[in-house]
């Protein structure tokens, strides 16, 4: 008798859960129209009205989180940013942070009806930044998680500009190669899990990279540096002027240097700064110990 695959996207779910040591909870793929006619698709986990909303970095998509979710046991949404996952391209190929925090105010305003924790990693977290900033009411507390304004965009790029220059594969265990021989994933088994997630199969046979930077990565970088350069110290601005409480999480192998650190305090003294043993995707390297600074800000929410 043949054996049959389980190919859906919570195929993992089971055993994650059983080695962190925490339930299944019910998840869910739920999508919205926004009013240009995009598609902003996301994952539900758990029953009852969301308290935390989660927000991934460039290349990556909701399914980052599911190590995060499974150890939170709260309510979550894990939202595809514009141009990832199951989300739309953009035509315009503007995957700026302003614009990215457009389409998550309206998810916010359909999904999330009560003020969120709304944690953000890396192009997540700068887009998280600017919604807490315009969209107060609907943000308790920030988490930053390996990223600040005006962060060098010089270094990070290079790697991921080799990286991309192969976009398709004859098969799943030829992206997980490549990624392993660049030092993305961890284990095997957890790159075998995020290329699951980041591919999908064509009509011709061979897999490619579900999300648009793979092929606009040098474009999307490019105008990143560009709207740093032009808007000066907004950012800072625009951070400092955030009414929520703000947590950054520094991954002591990530991005951040202590410069970067050091304009955040000087910027945001009252915020708080936690440096964990991660890499920069600290929610994949250790998501255990940023679940518990989530639920630090989840519980000084309901005292």
């Amino acid at each position: 008798m043949a054996v049959v695959e389980d190919i859906s996207e919570f195929r993992y779910l089971p055993e994650q859960a059983q080695t962190l040591g925490t339930d299944v909870p019910c998840a869910e793929r739920i999508a919205m129209t926004l009013p240009d006619g995009r598609i902003l698709s996301a994952l539900r986990f758990g029953e009852g009205a969301p308290e935390v909303t989660l927000l991934h970095g460039a290349g990556l998509n909701a399914h980052t989180w599911d190590a995060v979710a499974l150890l939170l046991g709260r309510p979550a949404v894990a939202i595809d940013l514009a141009g990832h996952g199951d989300s739309s391209w953009r035509d315009d190929l503007d995957y700026s942070p302003a614009v990215l925090a457009d389409d998550v105010a309206r998810a916010l305003e359909l999904w999330a009806p009560t003020p969120q924790v709304l944690v953000g990693h890396s192009l997540g977290g700068l887009t998280a930044q600017v919604v807490a900033a315009e969209h107060p009411e609907r943000v308790r507390e920030l988490v930053l998680v390996d990223i600040v304004p005006g962060l060098d965009t010089d270094a990070a790029p290079a790697v991921l500009r080799e990286f991309y220059a192969v976009t398709d594969f004859a098969s799943r265990d030829d992206a997980v190669d490549r990624a392993q021989a660049f030092g993305f994933g961890g284990s095997r088994a957890d790159t075998e899990r995020g290329v699951f997630f980041n591919t999908r199969v064509r009509d011709d046979g061979r897999v490619e990279w579900k999300h648009h930077f793979a092929r606009i990565i040098a474009s999307a970088f490019d105008s990143l540096k560009a709207e740093q350069a032009a808007s000066g110290g907004a950012p800072w601005a625009q951070l400092a002027g955030v009414t929520a409480p703000v947590t950054l999480v520094r991954g002591e192998h990530g991005f951040l240097q202590d410069a970067d650190v050091a304009a955040f305090t000087e910027h945001l003294p009252s915020a708080a700064v936690v440096t964990v043993d991660a890499g920069h995707n600290v929610q994949e390297t250790a998501p255990d110990a940023l679940a518990a600074i989530v639920t630090g800000a989840l519980n000084r929410g309901t005292r």
